[in-house]
């Protein structure tokens, strides 16, 4: 990694930058940190995930509790869910450290491609159906808590992105509220993965805490922008970064 350092208030800058990004898409920035870290600090994958959780942490607990201000969210259904994800995310993490690198880059650019082509593809679907949402299945929340934990544990997003397509294309949740419900569930999970990369040295403190900073002071911000747009914009957003993430990470993996 590089041993210069952008200054602290360029690093709470860029937080505020990735904080309101995360409001506004219900990933708390960290989706698009990773390769930030990755090209302004030459982190390898475990060191920009590792770091990223640090400005995520904080940024996705803010973020729910601005959602649940303006939606209905029961917690009962996302307390089920984290507390599968909880054990999924710590198995996933203490994997993921010892996967090569350049593989885990690469295996997280892939990871986006496929789930912005079938958020695509399912969203005008779910848009026809909005505001008719279907009971969610006691017996479907732990499992989607697990598969959202292992995607946590091995991308350090992966859980939110994997659980909003899913409520929104399978249940009909309107795209606010399920980004609302994601972010409640990654916040016990990101912990765990926190506390796993950090154990591994795996974070670089003196970046991520200012980044942190930024992005609490913004993230508000952003959920507030979300609510001003279409539900189908947001969603075309949602795949739009989801995709020029992807390209980022495949050239800086080249």
């Amino acid at each position: 990694m590089h041993s210069l350092f952008l200054a602290v208030p360029l690093n709470l800058a860029i937080g505020a930058l990735l904080g309101l990004a995360g409001g506004l898409l219900g990933i708390g920035g960290g989706l698009i940190a990773i390769p930030v870290l990755g090209l302004l600090y030459g982190m390898n994958q475990h060191m920009a995930q590792g770091t990223a959780l640090v400005m995520i942490a904080p940024n996705v607990l803010v973020g729910f509790l601005r959602y649940r201000q303006r939606h209905h969210i029961a917690l009962r259904p996302v307390i089920a869910m984290g507390l599968a994800s909880m054990v999924t995310t710590w198995l996933a993490a203490r994997a993921a450290t010892g996967i090569d690198p350049a593989r885990l880059h690469m295996a997280f650019a892939v990871f986006l491609v496929v789930l912005a082509l079938y958020f695509g593809l399912k969203g005008d679907q779910a848009a026809a159906a909005e505001g008719t949402a279907r009971p969610l299945p006691p017996a479907a929340l732990p499992v989607l808590g697990a598969i959202s934990g292992g995607m946590s544990g091995f991308f350090t997003v992966g859980g939110g992105l994997v659980v909003v397509p899913a409520l929104v294309g399978l249940f009909n949740v309107a795209q606010a509220r399920a980004q609302g419900m994601a972010l409640a569930l990654v916040v016990p999970g990101t912990l765990v993965a926190l506390s796993t990369y950090a154990g591994e040295g795996q974070v670089d403190w003196r970046v991520g805490i200012p980044l942190a900073v930024g992005g609490v002071l913004s993230v508000s911000a952003g959920v507030t922008l979300a609510h001003r747009f279409p539900a189908r914009s947001l969603r075309l957003l949602f795949c739009a970064v989801l995709l020029a993430t992807a390209a980022l990470m495949f050239a800086a993996g080249h």
